[in-house]
């Protein structure tokens, strides 16, 4: 049975067979502390039977007035793991924190636009395109900012699609 539970420090030394998905991002030690120490109601971990870990999440909540929202950072999930619908309940619990606790009006992801598997399966959880960012990953590829209107959000004017590309320079948030 998997068990949904918040991402731990020791987390930090046996998770590394998560990120070998080349489409996963990852980050130094200090990047995943910083989430730790800061957001940690938006960090969670899937551990199978035997505490292996299949996948997580990590998030923050950012902001302000109408563009306060939850934010997934990183969402993967082990290949062997995969299909099972592990990434919808982790966006599901990051989703339901930013939405009843954080009172949020959006959450938003970025996604590479060459992802076409997430892409799809982001928008079978209900999100749009809000806007192309150009060169967003490495200078090279174009990424997909991605939002969720929540209940707070009752007009959806958070999800209205912008008419143009931005570029990284941009961007409100880091």
């Amino acid at each position: 049975m998997t068990t949904i539970r918040r991402f731990c420090c020791n987390d930090l030394l046996r998770f590394a067979s998560v990120n070998l998905d080349h489409l996963t991002e990852t980050f130094n030690m200090s990047f995943y502390m910083t989430y730790l120490a800061r957001w940690p109601d938006y960090f969670h971990a899937a551990e199978a039977p035997g505490n292996q870990i299949m996948g997580y999440i990590m998030g923050k909540v950012e902001g302000q007035g109408e563009s306060w929202h939850g934010h997934v950072t990183a969402v993967t999930v082990a290949p062997e793991y995969r299909r099972q619908q592990l990434a919808k309940k982790l966006m599901n619990l990051l989703e339901e924190i930013s939405d009843k606790i954080d009172k949020a009006y959006f959450v938003d992801l970025f996604v590479r636009a060459s992802n076409i598997p997430a892409i799809k399966m982001y928008e079978k959880l209900g999100y749009v395109v809000y806007r192309r960012v150009l060169r967003y990953y490495s200078g090279e590829e174009d990424g997909l900012d991605m939002r969720k209107a929540l209940s707070r959000d009752m007009e959806k004017k958070s999800i209205i699609p912008l008419k143009r590309p931005v570029t990284p320079d941009e961007l409100e948030y880091d």
